[in-house]
């Protein structure tokens, strides 16, 4: 591996996915001189104001941290300006980045992305990916331009989606490779070895926002897509199916399951052991939760909450 001298940086994230850059850029020996994040949020039940989990971190090291609601600002923008930056490096933050500041470190602003650009371009990569079913992903250090997430690509990792992958845990994979390969990258471009490849203008796709309704589990789907779409959502926000007791529909989340060679009308229970059939094969759903509880499995669940053989979900 090649070392990189020290440069004096700032980080930009904000969430869990961001903190272990952070902490490979400090032990790298980089002169991190300020950190930037989202405002604390009101978060809880008792809605009380939280760190982000980046902010906290940073803290605790004794950087200096900067929360701005906006960077668009002449203030703000001179405040980053006076940081005399060598670099910035800019992992899940969440704030577009106006020229000014994309502009202001003497090396630019390089991003994390978790994805094999130019697919999945945009802010929810991890869920897209497995949600659409694709074989790989990675993550990709990217030297940033005005556009989103379009700049040439200085470094990346590559892995393959495993059938029993989900977000949390193809999140926490992504995470740990992408934190030496910020590093190696910082190194490889502090001695020139770096040769930007432009992104191709094929292949590309957005990864938009994951958006609470499109978690809906909607049975005409194949079993195999489902799973997929199941998968991409877990834990959060969730896939969800609905049933009626009482007059009264129950949500309940699908955390895991497996596709199985059975069939029946889409949405009806095949068995008793939480098998629902889909417009081709049927899911047998191993992991879930209702609102207001804990995980479960299909056998705790059903017995508190019984689905008799041939009734429909929604």
């Amino acid at each position: 591996m090649t070392n990189s001298p020290p440069l004096r940086i700032a980080f930009m994230g904000t969430p869990d996915f961001s903190v272990g850059v952070l902490a490979a850029l400090i032990e790298a020996g980089h002169n991190l001189v300020a950190v930037y994040s989202q405002p604390p949020r009101k978060a809880g039940r008792g809605m009380e104001l939280q760190k982000s989990p980046v902010h906290a971190f940073a803290e605790d090291q004794g950087i200096e941290v900067r929360t701005p609601k906006s960077l668009k600002g002449d203030e703000e923008q001179q405040a980053f300006a006076d940081l005399k930056l060598d670099i910035a490096i800019v992992v899940a933050y969440g704030l577009l980045l106006p020229t000014p500041i994309l502009e202001a470190p003497r090396l630019g602003c390089l991003n994390l992305h978790a994805s094999l650009l130019p697919r999945w371009r945009g802010a929810a990569p991890i869920q897209r990916a497995i949600m659409a079913g694709d074989a790989e992903t990675g993550v990709m250090v990217m030297q940033m331009d005005a556009g989103l997430d379009t700049g040439p690509v200085l470094g990346a990792e590559r892995i393959a989606i495993t059938p029993e992958m989900t977000a949390s845990s193809l999140h926490d994979t992504l995470a740990k490779i992408g934190a030496p390969l910020m590093v190696q990258t910082l190194a490889n471009l502090a001695a020139g070895e770096v040769t930007p490849r432009e992104q191709s203008e094929d292949g590309v796709t957005y990864a938009k926002k994951i958006n609470k309704a499109e978690a809906r589990i909607d049975w005409s789907r194949s079993a195999v897509d489902l799973d997929c779409h199941i998968r991409g959502l877990s834990p959060f926000p969730g896939a969800y199916f609905e049933i009626t007791r009482k007059g009264k529909p129950e949500r309940v989340k699908v955390l895991r399951a497996e596709p199985v060679a059975e069939s029946g009308t889409p949405g009806t229970a095949l068995d008793d052991t939480l098998t629902i059939a889909c417009g081709t094969g049927a899911l047998r759903l191993l992991e879930v939760q209702r609102a207001g509880k804990g995980r479960a499995t299909a056998d705790e669940f059903l017995r508190g909450f019984p689905l008799a053989t041939g009734e429909t979900v929604g």
